[in-house]
């Protein structure tokens, strides 16, 4: 049982000191990483550089304990510090400390969410997020946070919400752009993808900090010249309790939500990817989101806001040979070395750095290639990015991912209420039965036999539908028309609305002198119709296991043997 909920119990007796040099390896590297990116994505959030450090501590030291994934790097993620920051814009708080108060109590209220999610079993709902809506969105967010970086690449110093309003007023104060802030944003930019370019295992984003700091150290004249981050708080985080009041929580509560479920998607998205590479099979959906919900919920007391995998982060973890949590447990022990004994040197670190940092970060989530497959492929697809894509820019990070999965489910249920109807026809020589739009001359038909395939579910959404394609059908055929066979392979389910709908056309058929012909029908089905008494209606007779049969049977009548007769009526 515990093995179920503390993963690390199962693999860490069957560690091999063949994983031990992986480990380490990808351990320090993704720590040296952590502290850069998470001092950048705090800026992101809105918070004082020192809580990303805080978040890349605790929160990837407990998942290693928890995390049913092996390789997962986790700590403070952009995307998921720019939903803080805008849900946290909105509230409009009085200042930094509650500010920072209710960023803490959010990555509770996460924590606590996926953690219920995790034990009632909720992880299936990360399905419902498609690849078209994931990547508008997260084309979008890159975007956003891109914008959001830009006062600190010029130097601009101005307050502005929303992103339309943030890029106007990085135009509007342009001309008052910090030469020194600009050029060392900059050169700090080429300097990473410089130094990715020779190798990407090198942590360019470390090299740049230190870079930037004996620069400003030595060099600069007036500290007004550069803004700088200033001190940074030296030590682990204290234990604090989350302030909030009844009225804060109800206006949390949907960013919560949305956060929650961004996160896991992400992180199974991530997972899986990583598994599908490797060929190992780790993760369980239920308890990677109890393992987030654990690591963001005992964060929080220990002064994080919400943390998730880092797909960057993840990539170099893999990449450096990591085989166990172990190479999570090392990062944390870097990242607590650094609050301990190097935070004073962050003193001089350009905040244009760490913009310059984010911008190269979140260039590599901005992706043109699949719209591009989309538009040429899938049009109605292309539409639900663009949807996705436009809503979260233009309106919100939140409402961005929420209209998103809505798009996707109005899109499902337009598709399931109008699924594809085939009119069937006989190869030539063969018993295959396809459609006659597709093979013309190779089927043959008859004018006494309309057979028709019904690809879907047939329930209330889609039974109209199915009623009024196969009467349009029956017209054409006109009154030489004997028998409708109806190909129920894919006929997966039939509702009460289905089938009351259903008995209603057999009747209308019978009216008109045509006899209806059910074949194919799986298990299911087949209890259906007993219990509904369709079967009564259709007649058993009329009931085959394949559609040759029923074909058949039509043009000359053939005698079922006992074994068809068993076969086509079997029923539970």
């Amino acid at each position: 049982m515990l093995k179920r909920y503390f993963p690390i119990i199962d693999w860490l007796p069957k560690y091999k000191k063949s994983y031990l040099s992986g480990d380490i390896s990808a351990g320090i590297t993704v720590g040296v990483m952590l502290i850069p990116q998470g001092m950048a994505y705090a800026l992101i959030a809105g918070l004082p550089p020192v809580y990303g450090l805080y978040a890349a501590l605790v929160p990837n030291l407990l998942y290693a304990f928890t995390g049913s994934s092996r390789k997962l790097a986790v700590g403070p993620v952009a995307l998921d510090s720019l939903i803080v920051a805008s849900s946290l814009a909105a509230m409009k708080l009085a200042n930094i400390e509650d500010y920072i108060s209710m960023a803490l109590f959010l990555a509770l209220l996460v924590g606590v969410m996926q953690m219920v999610m995790g034990f009632f079993r909720m992880g299936f709902l990360a399905n419902f997020l498609s690849r078209p809506v994931v990547s508008g969105f997260t084309s979008a967010a890159a975007l956003v946070i891109a914008i959001s970086q830009l006062k600190y690449l010029f130097g601009l110093e101005f307050q502005s919400q929303g992103t339309l309003n943030t890029f106007i007023a990085v135009i509007e104060n342009i001309g008052k752009t910090n030469i020194y802030d600009i050029s060392i944003g900059i050169a700090a930019i080429l300097v990473i993808v410089g130094l990715k370019k020779v190798h990407q295992k090198l942590p360019a984003a470390m090299v740049v900090v230190i870079l930037s700091i004996i620069g400003i150290y030595f060099f600069m004249v007036n500290e007004t010249d550069v803004h700088i981050l200033g001190k940074v708080p030296q030590g682990l985080p204290d234990f604090v309790l989350p302030k909030f009041s009844t009225s804060q929580l109800v206006v949390a509560f949907p960013t919560a939500l949305a956060l929650a479920f961004i996160a896991f998607a992400e992180a199974m998205t991530i997972a899986k990817a990583v598994e599908e590479k490797s060929n190992e099979q780790f993760t369980r959906p239920n308890q990677e989101l109890r393992a987030l919900g654990f690591s963001n919920i005992i964060g929080s007391l220990f002064q994080s806001f919400p943390a998730n995998a880092g797909l960057s982060r993840t990539a170099v973890n893999v990449d450096e040979g990591a085989k166990t949590g172990l190479a999570s447990i090392i990062s944390a022990i870097v990242v607590g070395l650094t609050l301990l004994f190097l935070t004073p040197f962050f003193y001089f670190l350009p905040k244009s750095v760490l913009g310059a940092i984010i911008l190269v970060a979140v260039y590599g989530l901005i992706d043109l290639k699949y719209p591009r497959q989309l538009m040429k492929q899938q049009k109605d697809e292309f539409v639900l990015l663009l949807a996705t894509f436009l809503t979260t820019l233009l309106i919100g990070i939140s409402q961005g991912i929420i209209f998103g999965v809505l798009f996707s489910l109005v899109f499902l249920v337009y598709r399931i209420s109008k699924p594809h109807f085939a009119v069937l026809g006989k190869i030539k020589g063969m018993e295959y039965f396809k459609n006659v739009a597709r093979f013309g001359e190779d089927v043959e038909v008859h004018d006494e036999i309309l057979m028709i395939r019904f690809d879907a579910q047939l329930f209330f959404a889609n039974v109209q539908f199915f009623k009024r394609a196969l009467m349009k059908e029956v017209r054409k055929k006109g009154p030489r028309l004997r028998y409708v066979i109806l190909n129920a392979e894919p006929v997966n389910y039939l509702d009460d609305t289905a089938a009351k709908q259903l008995h209603s056309v057999i009747l209308q058929l019978k009216d008109r002198g045509v006899t209806f012909k059910l074949a194919g029908a799986i298990g299911p089905i087949r209890d259906i119709l007993i219990k509904s008494g369709l079967l009564t209606v259709i007649g058993q007779e009329n009931i085959y296991v394949r559609t040759a049969e029923a074909y058949a049977d039509s043009l000359k009548k053939v005698e079922k043997t006992a074994i068809q007769k068993k076969v086509s009526l079997q029923h539970r």
